[in-house]
């Protein structure tokens, strides 16, 4: 109980982990809710303590398997909605599909708004998400939605660091207004990496706007995926005469050959946030450069003020 109304959380099996600290922080035992799976696959819950008259709140990122993880949180909330919950948020740190936002040529989907569609229709009152990776997501859904951010957490984290000739890199041109907010938490200049892809995950560096010779770089992004735009941006950061170049994201999807590349780039560190689990087991054997920091307190304290109906936009 948390002031009045009853609050419960759950999650699917996505990032169990995160969900637990957020129910820490929240001050709330983590819902009873078990995920199974019949035998040709399909997906089976089994919510195992009354909801009805509830403020519940649904943990889960859109991460690999991402359909499972997608099928998982729709069945979750058809789940609590048919057991009376009085409202059900549903909490996304990553949302899946935020790449496909827009046709970009004809007869592609918008798939990043079909999944608002199926979370609406299955039954979320709120969606919760984090850093999405196009802000006109937010105009996708027809139910209230908040968007956190970890950037507080990422400069706290540089500012430990007492970068005093620092530069804050943004990876491409559409990443300028997430640079540019760091940059002015940590008091820095910013630059821009100029580049074309010449197909789905590849790209080349064409230009650096910006001054990086003899200062400390600091690229920020909303997500590592295969590694290809940050590791090839920290070379050309360093031909351009950068001392160090630093990485940092919300969202560490590593993809593919990701954390081989990291581990052998010129990058020094690479922070990322829990978002989305990252396996200890895969850094094995890779260069301690991964430093990953937790947004349970940022979604927590989220979660407090949704339930108690005070401002979520305080918490920026």
């Amino acid at each position: 109980m948390v002031d009045g109304e009853e609050l419960k959380i759950f999650c699917g099996s996505a990032n169990r982990e995160l969900a637990e600290e957020i129910a820490q922080y929240v001050g709330v035992s983590l819902g009873k809710c078990e995920v199974s799976r019949f035998s040709d696959g399909e997906i089976a819950i089994s919510i195992s303590e009354s909801v009805r008259g509830t403020n519940s709140f649904l943990i889960q990122p859109l991460c690999g398997p991402i359909n499972d993880s997608i099928m998982e949180l729709l069945i979750i909330v058809d789940a609590l909605r048919r057991a009376s919950v009085k409202s059900l948020n549903v909490v996304v740190p990553y949302y899946a599909y935020a790449r496909q936002d827009r046709k970009t040529k004809a007869r592609d989907p918008i798939t990043a708004k079909l999944l608002a569609d199926l979370i609406t229709a299955a039954g979320a009152t709120r969606v919760v998400a984090m850093d999405l990776h196009a802000g006109q997501i937010q105009g996708f859904f027809n139910i209230p939605l908040d968007h956190l951010t970890a950037l507080p957490i990422l400069a706290k984290y540089f500012k430990q660091k007492n970068i005093e000739d620092g530069v804050v890199v943004s990876p491409d041109l559409g990443g300028v207004t997430r640079a540019r907010d760091l940059a002015h938490r940590l008091s820095l200049p910013i630059a821009i990496i100029e580049k074309k892809r010449p197909a789905p995950n590849q790209t080349e560096v064409m230009n650096i706007i910006g001054e990086v010779e003899g200062k400390t770089a600091i690229f920020i992004d909303d997500m590592i995926d295969t590694a290809g735009t940050i590791t090839l941006g920290a070379e050309a950061l360093k031909r351009e005469g950068a001392v160090d170049v630093y990485a940092c994201c919300t969202h560490p999807v590593f993809s593919g050959p990701a954390l081989r590349r990291l581990s052998d780039s010129m990058i020094k560190e690479v922070v990322f946030t829990n978002s989305i689990p990252v396996d200890e087991g895969m850094l094995k054997g890779l260069r301690d450069c991964f430093r990953p920091l937790t947004v349970a307190p940022l979604i927590g304290e989220a979660v407090i003020r949704i339930h108690e109906e005070r401002s979520v936009s305080e918490l920026f």
